[in-house]
């Protein structure tokens, strides 16, 4: 009966492991760059989101007017692959950094704290 109880034990253990891990991602809101709490602040996501998703903004705030100081601005959150592809297919393909227009863009990865950096490509 002992063995019993440490094979039904051994068993929950590693049934717990298994699927009790939850995914972690870095997040913030509107934050002027990738710095402070984009880079500190995390977060444990919510059963079924299984995505780090970021959004980058360049434009001014906050009513995007055309003329006003632009500069960067990082939101980063938990969110379902799902959310994730609809965000994309309604934005940029890439984060393409275009100086002279107000533009937004997402990416997304799967793994814990995958959204540490921002990546954005320069024309």
């Amino acid at each position: 009966m002992p063995n019993f109880t440490k094979w039904h034990f051994a068993l929950l253990v590693i049934t717990c492991v298994s699927f009790g891990h939850a995914l972690e991602c870095y997040v913030c809101t509107d934050q002027e760059g990738n710095q402070d709490k984009c880079l500190n602040t995390i977060k444990t996501c919510e059963q079924g989101q299984d995505s780090c998703l970021t959004d980058i903004r360049w434009g001014s705030r906050p009513y995007w007017t055309q003329g006003a100081k632009k500069q960067f601005y990082v939101s980063k959150r938990c969110a379902t692959k799902k959310e994730c592809e609809r965000s994309q297919r309604n934005s940029m393909s890439d984060c393409t950094y275009i100086w002279y227009l107000d533009w937004q863009c997402f990416s997304c990865c799967q793994g814990d704290r995958c959204n540490y950096y921002v990546i954005v490509s320069i024309i």
